[in-house]
This record gives C-alpha cells, sequence and structure tokens, in this order.
C-alpha cells in the first residue's frame, strides 16, 4: 500500500471511529498497511498524523481509560472534518484520468487518486496504463504545501543554514521540486529546491509579509538558480557563435565591430556557468569578474 492511499484509509479510520482508537487498535483495523515491527509501526504512525495535521485534518487526542494502563487514543470529529461532497464535471474528470495516468508521485498516489475516477484504465480495459514520468516526493511537500495555502510561516535547515521562509508557490521543473516564498532572515524572496531541504520544516506562526511573484523554475537558466546574491559575468563570445550564445542565455548581448559579443549574465551557480562557457569550446571566454576568470582558468588547468 502505497503512503498517499494509507494516510487515506488512516484518515477514514480515525473519521469513521465511534470512540477514540488507540494505536494498537489502528494497527489492527489497518492489518497490512504498516510494517509489523512496533518500532517501524510506531515512526510511521507518528509521521502519518503529522502529514495529515499539516494538511488541516484535525485529530483529536484523548486518554482511554478503558485500558490498562491507560494510553492515547486518537479520532477525527466529524463536525470539525464535514465538508462538501467532492465531484467533477466530465472535462475536469478527463483531465484528471489523463494527468493521473501519465505522471505519477514517486512512492504511488495512483491508486489514491483512482478512487476520484483519476487513474483508471480507459474503455473497460484491465490492462495497467504505462507511466510516462514520475515525480519524486518529498517528506516536506505536504508541510510545504499547506503552509503555502493555509499562509504560515516555517523554518528549516538549507545547505548548513537555518531558514525562516513564509511560502508562496511550489514548482516541479527538471526533475526537482521548488518553493519560492520571502526569506524573513534576508528581507527577500528566494527560491529553496525542496530536496536539500535538511530534516524536519516546522510551523512557525502565521506569514505576515504579502505574496509575490517571485522567481519561476520554468524561466531560469541554470546559471540563475541559488539562494545567494548573484554576481554580475560578463562573457566575450565570438562572431561565428554569438547568435546561438545569445538565444541560450536569453539575452541580446553588447555587439562588437567584429561581430563578437559581450554577454552579462547575473551568475548564482559558477558551475552552470562553465558548463554553458564551455560549449563553446574556443570561441568563448569569461571576461569579469577577474576572480570568476581566474577560477574558470584553475579548473581548466585542473582537466589538462
Amino acid at each position: 500500500m502505497d503512503k498517499f492511499e494509507r494516510l487515506l484509509n488512516l484518515a477514514a479510520a480515525l473519521l469513521n471511529a465511534s470512540h477514540p482508537l488507540s494505536a494498537n487498535e489502528l494497527r489492527e483495523r489497518m492489518a497490512g498497511a504498516y510494517a509489523t515491527d512496533k518500532t517501524a509501526f510506531r515512526r510511521m504512525f507518528e509521521r502519518d498524523k503529522a502529514d495529515l495535521r499539516a494538511i488541516g485534518v484535525p485529530i483529536e487526542v484523548s486518554t482511554l481509560y478503558r485500558l490498562d494502563p491507560p494510553v492515547e487514543g486518537y479520532r477525527i470529529p466529524s463536525g470539525q472534518y464535514a465538508g462538501r461532497d467532492l465531484r467533477f464535471e466530465p472535462d475536469e474528470l478527463a483531465v484528471l484520468h489523463l494527468a493521473t495516468n501519465l505522471v505519477r508521485l514517486e512512492g504511488g498516489a495512483g491508486a489514491g487518486l483512482a478512487r476520484l475516477g483519476g487513474a483508471a484504465p480507459s474503455g473497460g480495459s484491465t490492462e495497467p496504463v504505462e507511466a510516462v514520468g514520475e515525480l519524486p516526493f518529498h517528506d516536506s511537500l505536504s508541510k510545504l504545501v499547506a503552509a503555502a495555502i493555509g499562509r504560515r510561516a516555517v523554518s528549516f535547515a538549507y545547505r548548513d543554514t537555518e531558514r525562516q521562509v513564509e511560502p508562496w508557490r511550489l514548482s516541479f521543473h527538471r526533475g526537482h521540486w521548488y518553493l519560492v516564498g520571502w526569506d524573513v532572515d534576508q528581507s527577500t524572496e528566494r527560491m529553496f529546491r525542496v530536496d536539500r531541504i535538511d530534516g524536519e520544516v516546522t510551523e512557525r506562526g502565521p506569514a505576515v509579509n504579502p505574496v509575490g511573484q517571485g522567481p519561476d523554475p520554468r524561466t531560469l537558466k541554470p546559471w540563475e538558480f541559488g539562494t545567494g546574491e548573484p554576481v554580475e559575468a560578463r562573457v566575450l563570445v565570438d562572431a561565428d557563435q554569438a547568435g546561438w550564445a545569445c538565444h541560450r542565455a536569453g539575452v541580446d548581448g553588447e555587439r562588437r565591430p567584429d561581430g563578437s559579443v559581450v554577454i552579462t549574465l547575473q551568475v548564482r551557480d559558477t558551475a552552470a556557468l562553465r558548463s554553458f562557457v564551455v560549449e563553446f569550446l574556443e570561441h568563448a571566454e569569461v571576461l569579469e569578474p577577474q576572480w570568476l576568470r581566474d577560477e574558470f582558468v584553475a579548473w581548466l588547468e585542473a582537466l589538462a
């Protein structure tokens, strides 16, 4: 059973319970969903509870004095979790069907979405539909999505630095999830790669800054990714490669009388810039800043 389906089943068990259930009672009711080892079960169960709460599911905790010794019991109060019946129009269902057949979340979300009518074989066929892609799943995704929707601030460790962020948007681009939001400590908008978040994402209270647009990973060039301040780099490209270089960089550049062009780039990732420059072999060179040119030359000499 995949994680998405397990969370749906746990929510259903807690919602339909006539009285609070202990962890062991839930384990028995959901046989096969959790690991048989007690320690592993407890770890998975605690994570699942945290994920449900992160997306706004109210889990009520009380002491079960009917058991000896007394333990904690869990249930979802139906009155606090009532919502409208989720129904899709035919065109919406068709889009959901197409999307969930073509792309799935890593770890599996197809079974859960199939219950909404999204990921079933078409034409009554029993043959499985072969997915053309799989989106990676990160443990922090659900908390970040909930924070962005609920306008909550969060904190997390990112590249050995503790960050406080007000999430605005999550985007998937070229195999990675990106978080765009307001960096509270730096007082500026930032973009973070979700798989580089270390440890837990912790909620820090309501967000106070207005939602902005922020950078879009789909429009950024590889050398523009990162969280530091950008460095302005100037790259000279020979005339016979000038047009292609400007197209690749997405800039017009400064044309010289001999037809060559000087491209000015905002660089956060110097390794990505190196990859761009070496595409043109001897037809391109880094001009400025000097320290970046020296670094690039040293890198080439080390390869020789």
